[in-house]
């Protein structure tokens, strides 16, 4: 008899929120027909909802040379140019992509990162995460995803800061759709400001991730920001900057528009 697998629990679940949507990369030939582990990765296999995709020259090839383009792939040559040519000389990968229906654990999710994690140990050279534009070493995944033996929202989303003209900061978010859960935008940050957003953030990172549901309107008090800060659901799963829906905070405090 199989040993049960540890759950990955969904403590602050609401059901009624979206589907959990899941898209990674693994670059190499992959020897997916040998046996999985359940004890060694900690995973049932591929989840239901969950599809394998293998890419080569005579299948699929124009996805191989797909995700090797752009400003990921532009920033993996210059910050890790001995990965990237690795990867750059592989013929084939491996998509993993689906849906998993209103998730009420992140079970799902320990399956994966213990598939992913599989995939490295028989063939995989790296990982390419485009929901966060990240390609992961197979060292710094097996630190950050798999070594941590829980679910580590914070490592699988990302924080993004841009400049906005009239100086502020935009602080937004990527990632959210792998928990079927809206990512998250504020405009307008000040400098005075940042440190505290980003707190926030990753703390609504981690209430999402782990099942809540944040209402239209929602007041936000804290006492390292000025009050007023309201949330608002907006855009859809089209919008490029989020490749999802988010959730808008809002400033209303004139204080936190002038600094």
């Amino acid at each position: 008899m199989r040993s049960p697998l540890a759950e990955w629990p969904r403590p602050y679940y609401v059901a009624g929120g979206k589907d959990a949507v899941l898209l990674y990369v693994v670059y190499g030939w992959v020897d997916i027909d040998r046996p999985l582990s359940r004890s060694i990765y900690r995973s049932s296999g591929v989840p239901d909802g969950v599809d394998l995709l293998a890419c080569g020259p005579t299948a699929h090839p124009g996805l191989v040379s797909r995700f090797r383009t752009g400003r990921p792939w532009t920033q993996l040559t210059a910050e890790d140019p001995d990965l990237a040519a690795i990867v750059a000389a592989q013929d084939f990968c491996l998509v993993i992509k689906g849906d998993i229906a209103d998730p009420a654990t992140l079970s799902y999710f320990r399956d994966v990162i213990g598939l992913l994690t599989f995939c490295l140990d028989n063939g995989g050279v790296a990982i390419y995460d485009p929901q966060i534009l990240k390609w992961w070493s197979p060292s710094e995944w097996r630190t950050r995803a798999f070594a941590v033996e829980h679910c580590a929202p914070r490592h699988h989303v990302v924080i993004l800061i841009s400049r906005e003209a009239e100086g502020t900061e935009w602080i937004h978010t990527r990632g959210m759709r792998k928990f079927g859960r809206p990512d998250l935008s504020i405009h307008g940050v000040r400098a005075q400001y940042r440190a505290a957003v980003i707190e926030l953030v990753n703390r609504f990172i981690e209430l999402l991730a782990f099942g809540a549901v944040v209402p239209d309107g929602l007041d936000l008090q804290l006492p390292a920001l000025p009050a007023g800060m309201i949330c608002w659901h907006r855009g859809s799963n089209d919008d490029p900057d989020f490749d999802n829906e988010h959730i808008e905070i809002v400033w209303t405090d004139a204080e936190a528009r002038t600094g």
